[in-house]
C-alpha cells in the first residue's frame, strides 16, 4: 500500500483552513425513489466546485522552494487543472494547464480566471498527458498528476474521513472513478475507520477503464459521455493496486442514467452537479437491487457543467417525464378554429410554450391546417389528458416527440 491512514490524516491537517468541509446532506425524498437510505456529500460545494482541491493543494504544499519557483504543470479536463490553478495562485506559483479540446467550454474560462496559462492540446486527455510532460521536460516544469500521487490520492482520501466522521454507520460508499485517485484515497481512510464498509466505485460505460484493468482486458474505451470528469482511458498504476486491494465492486453506468442522476439533483435536492458527480446516484439508480434497504453515502464530486448542457439535461428530463411533450393537431382551415384548440389547451391544464401553423406541405389536405405544438403539462397523465380530449372534441392529435406517453 503506497499511501497509509497517517498521512491521509496529515494531509487533513494539512486542509484544515485551507478548503470547504463540505456538507453531508440525508436525501428523504432520493432515498424513497431508489429504496436505498442516501446521504449526499457535496464536493461540489468547494470553491472550485470540486474535490480535486485537496489533492491539488497537498502535492502544492508538498514542494520544496525550489520546485516551487520552477512552477507547476498539471493535464486535466477541468477541475484538477481548477484546483491547481487555484491553490497554486494562492501559493504564488506559475502554473500551466494542458487541456483537451473538447474540454467544457466553462472550464477552460474558470481555469484560466483562477491564474493559470491553459494550452489546449489534443483529443483526449491521453494526448494532453503526453504534451504535458513534453512541457514539463522542456521548461523544467514540476508535473502535478491528477490521481497517480501518493500525495494526491492522501489528499482525495480525506473525503472519506470527514464524510464517516460525520455519519459514522454507513454500510456503502459509492464513489466515481476515473483515474482512481478518489476512490483509492477514500478506500484507504474508510476501510482504517470502518472495517465493515463496502466500497463501490462507479465509471461511465464508455470509459470502463478501472473495471478493465482489474479484468485484465485491454483498454477500450472512447466516446463522448456526459461524466467527462472521469474519461479516462488508462486508470493510474498507484490507484489500480488499491482499488483491487480495497474496492469491492465496479459498477458501469449508461449514459441515460447518468442524465437522469443530474437532472434529479438539481429537480430534488436544488443542486447543481456534473455528469461525473452524478454517477453514484446513476448506480443506485441502475442498479437498484444492489443497494436495496442499505444506508449509502454518495460521494458528489463536482458540479463544473456547462450551462447550455445542463439545460438541456433539465429540459430532457421534463420530456423524459411527460411535462413536455410535442404534439401534432388537425384542424379545418376556419376562422376561430385556433382558438378553439388553445383554449381547450389551457382548460385541460396545459400550458403553451411553442405553436407551429403549418398550410403549405402538399400532406396537409387544402381546407386543412397543421399544429405542431409545444405543451407544458402537469405529469405524463395530464399530457394524456390533453390528447384525448382534442381527439374527443373533433381535434385529432397525436405524439412528436420521444416522451413517456410514447413516441411519434
Amino acid at each position: 500500500m503506497t499511501v497509509s491512514i497517517e498521512e491521509i490524516r496529515k494531509a487533513e491537517r494539512t486542509l484544515r483552513g485551507n478548503i470547504a468541509r463540505t456538507p453531508l446532506v440525508h436525501s428523504r425524498t432520493l432515498s424513497e425513489i431508489t429504496g436505498a437510505e442516501l446521504f449526499l456529500k457535496l464536493e461540489n460545494l468547494q470553491y472550485t466546485a470540486s474535490f480535486k482541491e485537496r489533492g491539488a493543494l497537498v502535492r502544492l504544499k508538498s514542494l520544496t522552494r525550489a520546485e516551487r519557483a520552477r512552477g507547476v504543470i498539471a493535464m486535466s479536463a477541468g477541475n484538477h487543472a481548477q484546483a491547481v490553478a487555484y491553490h497554486a495562485s494562492r501559493m504564488g506559483i506559475s502554473a500551466t494547464i494542458v487541456m483537451p479540446h473538447n474540454t467544457p467550454f466553462l472550464k477552460v474560462a474558470n481555469t484560466r480566471a483562477l491564474g493559470a496559462t491553459v494550452a489546449l492540446q489534443g483529443d483526449d486527455l491521453d494526448e494532453a498527458t503526453r504534451y504535458a510532460h513534453e512541457v514539463a521536460e522542456r521548461d523544467g516544469l514540476v508535473f502535478v498528476h491528477p490521481f497517480d500521487d501518493p500525495h494526491i490520492i492522501a489528499g482525495q482520501g480525506t473525503v472519506a474521513l470527514e464524510l464517516l466522521r460525520q455519519q459514522p454507520d454507513l454500510e456503502i460508499l459509492v464513489v466515481p472513478v476515473g483515474g482512481g485517485g478518489l476512490i483509492a484515497g477514500c478506500a484507504i481512510a474508510a476501510q482504517a475507520v470502518n472495517p465493515d464498509i463496502e466500497i463501490i466505485g462507479v465509471e461511465a460505460e464508455l470509459y470502463p477503464s478501472m473495471r478493465q484493468a482489474l479484468g485484465g482486458e485491454p483498454a477500450r474505451s472512447q466516446g463522448q459521455t456526459i461524466a467527462d470528469g472521469i474519461a479516462v482511458k488508462e486508470p493510474g498504476k498507484l490507484t489500480r493496486a488499491v482499488v483491487a486491494e480495497l474496492v469491492s465492486e465496479i459498477v458501469v453506468v449508461s449514459e441515460g442514467a447518468i442524465e437522469r442522476a443530474v437532472h434529479l439533483i438539481a429537480e430534488i435536492e436544488k443542486l447543481v452537479a456534473e455528469g461525473a458527480g452524478a454517477t453514484p446516484l446513476a448506480a443506485i439508480l441502475e442498479h437498484r437491487d444492489r443497494f436495496a434497504g442499505r444506508r449509502a453515502g454518495l460521494v458528489i464530486s463536482g458540479g463544473n457543467i456547462d450551462s447550455r448542457l445542463l439545460a438541456s439535461v433539465l429540459m430532457r428530463g421534463l420530456v423524459r417525464s411527460g411535462r413536455l411533450v410535442r404534439l401534432r393537431v388537425e384542424v379545418s382551415d376556419q376562422p376561430g378554429s385556433l382558438s378553439r384548440v388553445t383554449r381547450m389547451i389551457g382548460d385541460l391544464g396545459g400550458n403553451i410554450v411553442e405553436v407551429d401553423h403549418e398550410r403549405w406541405y402538399y400532406d396537409v389536405p387544402v381546407r386543412m391546417t397543421q399544429l405542431d405544438m409545444l405543451i407544458e403539462a402537469r405529469d405524463s397523465d395530464n399530457a394524456q389528458a390533453i390528447v384525448e380530449g382534442l381527439a374527443a372534441a373533433g381535434f385529432p392529435a397525436r405524439l412528436l416527440s420521444n416522451t413517456a406517453l410514447g413516441g411519434g
